[in-house]
């Protein structure tokens, strides 16, 4: 008997508002502990929660994005449990009438597109975060990050392998980022992701016992905790045990889940409707300015990237996987129309300084505009491909423009024919026994006498050129 997966994931995404949901106190991670605090996020008698609009704007942004209907009438929900970081003894979420249900994300894996469903997306407040004590066998609690808005997006069922999982998650986090409603810094835990995971018996409908993965913060994470689960489970059902309903962390040292807590139900945290808040109505005038703020998604710029450019398809999912890439990668087309060719620099000499220097695009010493006018120099046989690195070298380190560059280092592309035969006649006449070789048959050596021109003109030579050159002399 051969088993399948069956992998929902609810992804928590912190919103990038500067304040919390429900009262004033800043959103900004890293404060000293339980600084950003105030009598309404810390629960005190006798206050009142005042719903931040804002949170609504980007909560509904999200269900346009991933095509939810949106309920018109919604409400906040109390979460009743007890735990140390979560003061007021309950947690505002929203429960039997989220803000949004019913939507999709695409995904592909492998070159297979697939759909999956999004059962809701809600609005609810995070809850404060434990600091355990490293030498002593105490915690100590931190309630900054206390009533920080968060959206909860869950998928349906319809995940079937750790690769799908990940696909889905990078695709989420993709929008949220490209829409401006959550940086999807998962080290900061401002995108995390908890999954629900059963198997059942290849070609079966019904579910198996589910566990639920708690806490997942990057993508690596995601998908071996669920390679290990599904390993785990299959190893109990064919021994003849039975999956235990619960609550699993990952152990990232380990590579492992470990067992947690007995998986709650909803009825544990006895729901009702928060008395404080009033029913949120989103009107036609709310939602159609709402609408109009939205960008153009990843998936139909990747396809447009495809459709008016000629880029591959990896090319394109890679150059939009950042709206601020693609933003990037479409200023540099202004100054250079080789799409190909702007884009090859875009993901390879660009993004590898950025990464060494731990920057974002954003922060690109080099423009859009240097970069597409020094790839334009390439394109117009000024300065070769060698050359052009070593201008981009310079380019990162002063923010100066190419042609300047090019300009003062004499670094211009020799194209002088005369001079360029002259140099190739003295390669050859210097390797007598390499010109026999190569008219023998071994025509691969041409490789080594295009670099022994370069080397003799700093790299300056017309590659294109010299290759005539030689290949004219070498079989005259």
């Amino acid at each position: 008997m051969t088993f399948e997966p069956v992998i929902g994931l609810e992804i928590h995404a912190q919103l990038k508002t500067q304040t919390k949901i429900f009262c004033g106190c800043s959103t900004k991670f890293g404060a000293p502990p339980n600084t950003h605090t105030c009598p309404v996020c810390l629960g005190m008698p006798g206050v009142l929660p005042v719903l931040n609009r804002k949170v609504v704007d980007y909560t509904l942004r999200t269900a346009l994005a991933t095509a939810c209907r949106i309920n018109r009438e919604s409400r906040f929900a109390r979460k009743n449990y007890f735990y140390p970081d979560l003061p007021k003894g309950y947690q505002i979420s929203q429960y039997e009438l989220p803000i949004a249900e019913n939507g999709v994300i695409d995904i592909e894996v492998n070159g297979t597109r697939k759909r999956i469903g999004i059962t809701r997306i809600h609005m609810e407040e995070d809850a404060g975060k434990l600091v355990h004590d490293p030498d002593r066998p105490q915690s100590r609690v931190d309630l900054n990050r206390t009533g920080v808005p968060l959206m909860e997006i869950v998928s349906e069922p319809d995940l079937r392998s750790p690769e799908e999982a990940g696909a889905y998650l990078r695709q989420l986090r993709s929008i949220v980022r490209y829409i401006g409603v959550c940086d999807g810094n998962m080290e900061e835990g401002s995108f995390r992701c908890d999954a629900n995971i059963s198997i059942r018996p290849r070609g079966t409908d019904s579910f198996g016992t589910r566990a639920e993965i708690k806490n997942l913060n990057s993508f690596k994470h995601v998908e071996k905790a669920l390679a290990y689960e599904i390993s785990r489970q299959t190893e109990i059902i064919i021994d003849g045990g039975e999956v235990v309903q619960e609550t699993r962390l990952w152990d990232p040292d380990h590579h492992r889940t470990l067992g947690m807590r007995g998986k709650e139900e909803a009825h544990d945290y006895r729901y009702f409707p928060d008395p404080d808040l009033v029913a949120l109505v989103i009107d036609d005038d709310w939602l159609h300015r709402v609408r109009e703020t939205l960008p153009e998604l990843p998936g139909p710029r990747k396809a447009r990237f495809m459709s008016d450019y000629g880029l591959p398809p990896y090319d394109a999912q890679v150059l939009t996987a950042s709206r601020a890439m693609a933003d990037y990668f479409e200023d540099c087309l202004k100054w250079c129309a080789n799409a190909k060719r702007v884009g090859n620099w875009v993901m390879g000499e660009l993004t590898g300084f950025l990464n060494a220097v731990d920057k974002p695009i954003s922060q690109s010493p080099v423009s859009a505009e240097n970069l597409g006018k020094l790839v334009q120099m390439v394109e117009k046989g000024e300065i070769s491909g060698k050359i052009a690195k070593t201008v981009f070298a310079e380019m990162a380190a002063t923010d100066g423009a190419p042609e300047k560059i090019v300009a003062e280092k004499g670094l211009v592309q020799m194209s002088d024919t005369g001079a360029l035969e002259e140099i190739v006649a003295q390669v050859l006449a210097a390797n007598p026994g390499q010109v026999t070789d190569y008219r023998n048959g071994k025509t691969q050596i041409i490789g080594y006498f295009v670099g022994q021109v370069m080397k003799s003109t700093r790299g300056q030579a017309n590659p294109k050129m010299v290759n005539a050159i030689l290949k004219k002399r070498l079989e005259a």
